[in-house]
């Protein structure tokens, strides 16, 4: 048995294609039942907005990776040319160092987020429900976890905002007391606006909105963030409804301008507005900073916050992969020791077979009146030629390289001083 997995992620596919290969959670355990019937006698699947992947164990040829991504093709009526560029194939040990990365947050979008190892685990339940987990994936998992748990609590990854995504919530958190009262409108909905959603998502803001010129590309964005889609001639009418701004557009011309915010102010009876413009130009006009009550931040200003912290991320990453590689081999142990399983446990049932005979022999010629003495004797006899018989008529057996192998393999399994 072994374990390959085979995926795409938000390094290898754009949004486009991962939203086409999702599994849908009502129709999650069919697609495990079938992968169990057609690909592997053990299998899970991970599927988030930001990856998919397929995690299989069993008798692996590494040309049934081929058959695997077929069949998720297939699954979802993609086409498998245009699919194929964007995944990955892991055998092996690749796919077990994988998983712990997945686990730790080493593989996210967010470097160190939290929230992939609930989504791993709610990934393990649906496997067990569905009766496709086994005894190596499962192995895998609760490794996977454990591995996670002693990253985050013997490093600092995931405490030190090496995104402007991430400090722009780090600095949203000296204003506002939690930011699960918030509500947040995001201004774009490019690369830098996507990350921000996801890092501020995973704050559980009380109201989440994508503004953007194409309303069909922020209603795509705010899909995956349950969130509110309005185009941006709406933004003067709305924009007093949310503490929080994020901007990053590619307007030539400031959106947001004094006066507007000004009004939006008024409206919200002078409660607090944290805003961040990473726009270059920008989004937000200078003179917005002047106004009480708002706090404005640009791009220049969390490059400072950024820069400062990222000593303490590459650190706090570097230790977190010594870790991972300490684990992965104890792992592959664990995954070499159980191949030989099945023959300890034949070796096993082979000496069971001849301590039962020779000790119902025993017994007969007890029943019969023999001396116990001597019963005793021939059966231990009885037990030792059995037991010796094979090593013996193999050693007999072998000649020149064959037969000096063999004779240090017998020295080490018996312990032998020749």
């Amino acid at each position: 048995m072994t374990i390959f997995a085979l995926g795409l992620n938000h390094h290898t596919a754009p949004l486009m294609m991962r939203e086409k290969v999702v599994f849908q959670v009502e129709r999650l355990s069919e697609a495990l039942g079938e992968a169990k019937r057609l690909l592997a006698p053990e299998a899970a699947i991970l599927s988030t907005c930001n990856r998919t992947e397929l995690y299989l164990s069993g008798d692996w040829q590494d040309e049934k990776r081929a058959a695997v991504a077929a069949w998720l093709a297939k699954y979802h009526s993609v086409d498998p040319h245009e699919l194929a560029p964007c995944l990955y194939a892991l055998p092996r040990e690749q796919a077990v160092r994988h998983a712990f990365r997945v686990a730790s947050g080493l593989d996210s979008m967010v470097l160190g987020e939290p929230e992939i190892l609930g989504q791993m685990k709610e990934a393990v339940r649906s496997a067990e429900s569905a009766g496709t987990l086994g005894a190596v994936l499962n192995k895998l998992f609760q490794r996977s976890f454990a591995v996670a748990k002693e990253v985050r609590s013997t490093t600092q990854l995931g405490a030190h905002s090496v995104s402007m995504a991430a400090a722009s919530v780090k600095l949203a958190a000296r204003i506002f007391a939690s930011l699960k009262d918030q509500k947040v409108l995001f201004i774009g909905a490019g690369e830098m606006i996507e990350l921000c959603a996801t890092h501020f998502a995973a704050q559980g803001p009380a109201r989440i909105t994508v503004a953007n010129r194409t309303l069909e590309r922020a209603e795509t964005l705010a899909r995956r963030f349950n969130a509110c889609a309005i185009e941006l001639r709406e933004l003067a009418a709305q924009l007093h409804e949310h503490d929080i701004v994020i901007s990053s557009t590619a307007s030539s011309l400031p959106i947001l301008g004094k006066g507007m915010v000004e009004r939006a102010l008024k409206a919200r009876r002078r409660q607090p507005m944290f805003m961040v413009d990473l726009a270059v130009p920008r989004d937000i006009e200078p003179e917005v900073g002047e106004i009480d009550d708002v706090f404005l931040y640009t791009i220049d200003d969390l490059k400072g916050i950024v820069q400062g912290n990222l000593d303490a991320r590459r650190s706090a990453v570097e230790q977190a992969e010594a870790i991972i590689d300490t684990q992965v081999g104890q792992f592959m142990h664990w995954m070499q020791v159980r191949q030989t399983v099945p023959l300890i446990r034949a070796l096993r049932d082979q000496a069971e077979d001849a301590r039962r005979y020779e000790v119902e022999r025993a017994l007969r010629l007890l029943a019969r009146g023999d001396d116990p003495k001597q019963v005793l004797e021939a059966l231990s006899q009885g037990l030792t030629n059995k037991l010796m018989h094979a090593p013996t008529q193999a050693m007999n057996e072998a000649t020149g390289e064959e037969r000096r192998t063999l004779a240090e393999t017998l020295a080490r399994l018996f312990r032998l001083r020749p």
